[in-house]
């Protein structure tokens, strides 16, 4: 495989590129915020879901970067750790992949599993169009207990440490499923408030006590754990949202978070 091609364009974001620009040029508009976040929290749903919630988080960071985006998602197919290697296809153009670094990251590479995950595709078109100079180092997150998430903060640390890069961490999660909205609000903010100290070992408490269904905790964690090595002292949230406020249908909802780690 000499490219990660786009398996989720036309589908969750827009497949013509003229029409995915306005689409981002729409959310971004209204998401001006100073540039200084080390990590966010960005959803993967569909961007008419959580695009303008994703751009909320996106716009957290000065679109001058132009270092290496480390993009951590879930597997929603029960994948292991893996990373990719190759440079990523968007609507807008290819991202490269800072090869050098992944290879720091001393994690397996598995370009297959990657194929079909729509946890960090959704978030290249963010990057490509932000941050046209960025490179990204892909990493998707199969175990994502608390020791597993601490195992791979460790890894990016050092990576980190060893490359010299100027780095962003990118947590791709959405937060509840299929829930009533009340719930679903109720319950995700009360496991985002520890975040907000980079209080993480409560944050998988919170998870754990109220069974919130969020995809993407692992990676939250191991993001807001560099970020604090880093010397991020508190997270914020920006903004939080529900499909319920486009579909209308407020019985069955997804949550979203945009969180900015800094």
């Amino acid at each position: 495989m000499t490219m990660r091609t786009c398996a989720v364009a036309g589908m969750f974001y827009p497949r013509d590129p003229s029409h995915l620009e306005q689409l981002l040029e729409k959310f971004f508009s209204g998401s001006r915020r100073a540039g200084n976040s080390l990590g966010i929290v960005s959803p993967h749903a569909g961007y008419v879901y959580s695009g303008e919630v994703a751009a909320q988080a996106f716009s957290t960071i000065s679109p001058d970067f132009s270092g290496t985006f480390v993009v951590v998602g879930p597997s929603h197919r029960g994948y292991i750790n893996c990373v990719s290697v190759v440079p990523w296809e968007t609507p807008l153009g290819v991202i490269d992949t800072d090869t050098e670094f992944v290879e720091l990251l001393d994690i397996e590479t598995d370009e297959f599993s990657h194929k079909d995950e729509h946890s960090l595709e959704v978030q290249m078109p963010f990057i490509k169009y932000r941050f046209p100079r960025a490179r990204i180092a892909p990493v998707m997150m199969g175990q994502q207990d608390y020791p597993s998430a601490m195992r791979l903060a460790e890894k990016i640390g050092s990576a980190i440490k060893q490359s010299k890069r100027e780095v962003r961490i990118v947590a791709s999660s959405d937060f509840s499923h299929y829930v009533p909205e009340e719930k679903a609000k109720k319950d995700d903010l009360y496991a985002i408030e520890p975040l907000t100290s980079l209080n993480v070992p409560e944050f998988y408490h919170r998870i754990e006590e109220r069974g919130v269904s969020a995809c993407g905790y692992g990676p939250i964690a191991a993001m807001a754990t560099v970020c604090g090595q880093l010397g991020a002292k508190q997270a914020e949230l920006i903004r939080y949202a529900t499909s319920g406020e486009v579909t209308g249908d407020r019985r069955e909802v997804v949550g979203y978070a945009a969180i900015a780690v800094m």
